[in-house]
């Protein structure tokens, strides 16, 4: 006599996977620990030690069309940008230049200044490495900040 044996189909059972999830919900939404008076961490600065802050002015150069160039206020030709500087940055390497060009001064204009800035280490044996390029946005609210717009 010959035995068949039935072969059943493999399947996961999936009945109670709903009723394990909503466990795990119920366990976490319980377990978990919402603090409403908690604020931010962090420290404020000690007024022991009452120290000036010397305040640093920005070095403006303004390109103009045509590659005329104006570094605070005063018409520089490109290669005496960094001898003008060298002195500033001396006493505060970090001194932010600010480089505004025109909107009618070409693309080129404005790179051929920033190369001459980017030669620093070479010409004079600085880097001049703070260098900003404010907005059309940033320009006009400079009087409105400041009292005074650098650029006019």
């Amino acid at each position: 006599m010959k035995l068949v044996s039935k072969k059943s189909e493999v399947e996961i059972p999936t009945a109670s996977m709903a009723d394990i999830a909503f466990l795990l919900i119920i366990f976490f939404m319980v377990t978990t620990v919402f603090s409403a008076t908690k604020g931010l961490d962090f420290k404020l600065p000690k007024n022991e030690d009452e120290q000036e802050v010397e305040t640093v002015e920005a070095a403006y150069i303004k390109v103009f069309p045509g590659g005329a160039v104006e570094v605070d206020r005063q018409p520089m030709a490109l290669d005496q940008i960094l001898p003008y500087l060298q002195p500033k940055l001396e006493r505060w390497p970090d001194k932010p230049i600010i480089l505004y060009t025109l909107p009618d001064a070409t693309y080129g204009d404005m790179i051929a200044v920033y190369d001459v800035l980017k030669q620093g280490p070479q010409q004079i044996g600085m880097d001049v490495t703070n260098i900003g390029i404010p907005t059309h946005r940033e320009i006009a609210n400079y009087t409105e900040i400041f009292g005074y717009n650098p650029f006019d």
